[in-house]
């Protein structure tokens, strides 16, 4: 806006309360008003007494999951199980300098394991592209063709955990073909979450053994669930069964 001309400053009556003036006055609130800002301004000094948010989740709570898809076998485990195996991944990976991750078909396990330790590198091959959210952590996954993947994920993880979408001879097959394609070397630990009727196949193919740990789902199944691995994990995950 431009200045006033030298006439009109000089002709102005600073005695006179201009409509201008009015409106440039700040606005006076009601006394109820005023009170109602007052408390509002007391308790924004006040200490929080809600539980600590991390990525939108309180501590103390479970983490927020895509719902079901039962038409793509998908049945989240619960969170005592979630917690579980994550945390044995966890303690895993203290046995490399730069661990590297790889959750097939758990997406489940995957978000509780970035909630846990959110610095662990690790990558979740998955069908359902919901999950793409997780940006260049998300490889789009078909246990159809098992090694139909980028290149740069071949022989590249140390920890590899499997949860096979179906309860077939044809599924896990295929899925173990994945799990060879993706560990480092023969050393590679390996946990596989699926049914109590795959225990003999498992073993057979991958030399899995069964542990005293009984995985559980939010919805409950019919099918007994178990869980595998390829390593002796001592007194973690209730040991291997005998």
């Amino acid at each position: 806006m431009e200045s006033p001309t030298k006439s009109e400053s000089i002709c102005r009556d600073p005695t006179v309360v201009e409509e201008d003036d009015v409106d440039d006055d700040p606005p006076l609130l009601s006394s109820h008003a005023l009170a109602a800002l007052k408390e509002f301004l007391a308790e924004q000094t006040q200490p929080s007494t809600e539980p600590h948010l991390e990525n939108g989740v309180s501590e103390d709570s479970e983490v927020a999951l895509v719902a079901e898809d039962w038409r793509l076998s998908q049945f989240w485990y619960d969170r005592v199980t979630a917690e579980t195996v994550a945390d044995e991944v966890l303690t895993l990976c203290q046995n490399f300098d730069s661990p590297r991750v790889a959750c097939i078909a758990c997406p489940t396990l995957y978000t509780y394991l970035k909630k846990i330790g959110p610095n662990v590198s690790a990558q979740l091959l998955e069908y359902d592209k919901r999950f793409s959210q997780h940006g260049s952590e998300f490889t789009f996954y078909d246990y159809n063709e098992p090694e139909e993947l980028p290149m740069e994920l071949k022989h590249n993880f140390q920890i590899i955990v499997a949860d096979p979408p179906y309860l077939s001879k044809e599924c896990l097959e295929k899925v173990t073909h994945t799990i060879s394609f993706l560990a480092q070397h023969s050393e590679s630990y390996l946990l596989l979450l699926t049914g109590e009727v795959q225990a003999e196949r498992a073993a057979e193919l991958m030399g899995f053994h069964t542990c005293g740990f009984r995985p559980h789902h939010s919805s409950k199944l019919g099918n007994e669930f178990r869980l595998f691995t390829n390593y002796n994990p001592g007194t973690r995950l209730g040991g291997w069964e005998q």
